[in-house]
């Protein structure tokens, strides 16, 4: 895999661990800074932090992405290019599903799109072609097998709809998507999955329900969400580094 100078990251070749997670919100990766030992700020440009340190002695770097799939699709692939080789999206999303209850976790088994959205028709040469989203699927049957055992929380393994129109989730959508399968509704995923086939590094994501649009409209609050950042994201960190250091 050819490598690049990034353009929109400070980081440098060398900064970035081969283990990566990464979340939207940069509040969130400064709360899971806090887990690693000898966590170092390597970046934190254009409002996105990047860190580096160690998790049971494997070097992790954590790092923002921003809202939507145009705003992963660079942070991520300018990770890869700096030797992120594993990089799971830590994130949140809606439940489509009264058997998913807000707080619960959702280990993504695949994630659907609109298939020129998201940025993922640059890479089909602007062409109506899906790209794979799909995440890589012995590193997702770790994760799901690892986080089930660890957390006291429900962990689901189901399929998500990834949308860039946070608020074009209607109730008449919310039924269509429920009726084609999907159980949660999130914003990135898809883009992250095509990205990986494409530039070839392993990709899943792990997604927190923090609000449910089944049943009537239901949302976690911020200290409970905090919390559960916390607590799942130790638990990833575990589940990862365990399959990683296991290939």
């Amino acid at each position: 895999m050819s490598r690049r100078e990034p353009v929109h990251l400070e980081a440098r070749p060398g900064e970035v661990a081969e283990v990566a997670i990464v979340s939207g919100d940069p509040g969130r990766v400064s709360r899971l800074s806090s887990l690693l030992d000898d966590a170092r700020l390597v970046s934190s440009r254009r409002g996105f932090p990047v860190y580096t340190g160690l998790w049971r002695g494997v070097r992790v770097t954590l790092a923002a992405h921003g809202i939507g799939g145009p705003s992963a699709l660079i942070v991520v692939e300018e990770l890869v290019s700096l030797g992120a080789r594993l990089v799971v999206r830590l994130g949140t999303c809606g439940s489509l599903s009264t058997d998913i209850d807000v707080g619960d976790v959702v280990v993504a088994s695949g994630a659907g799109s609109l298939c020129m959205a998201s940025g993922l028709g640059l890479y089909a040469g602007a062409k109506p072609i899906c790209m794979p989203q799909s995440p890589d699927p012995v590193l997702t049957g770790r994760l799901y097998e690892r986080l089930r055992r660890r957390l006291e929380r429900k962990v689901h393994l189901a399929p998500v709809f990834t949308s860039d129109s946070f608020y074009a989730e209607t109730p008449g959508l919310a039924e269509e998507l429920r009726g084609m399968g999907f159980k949660a509704v999130e914003m990135e995923a898809a883009s992250i999955f095509a990205l990986s086939w494409v530039k070839g590094f392993r990709a899943a994501a792990v997604l927190i329900v923090s609000d449910s649009l089944a049943g009537g409209f239901k949302r976690i609050g911020p200290e409970e969400l905090e919390r559960a950042e916390l607590e799942v994201g130790g638990a990833l960190l575990d589940a990862l580094v365990e399959a990683y250091s296991h290939g």
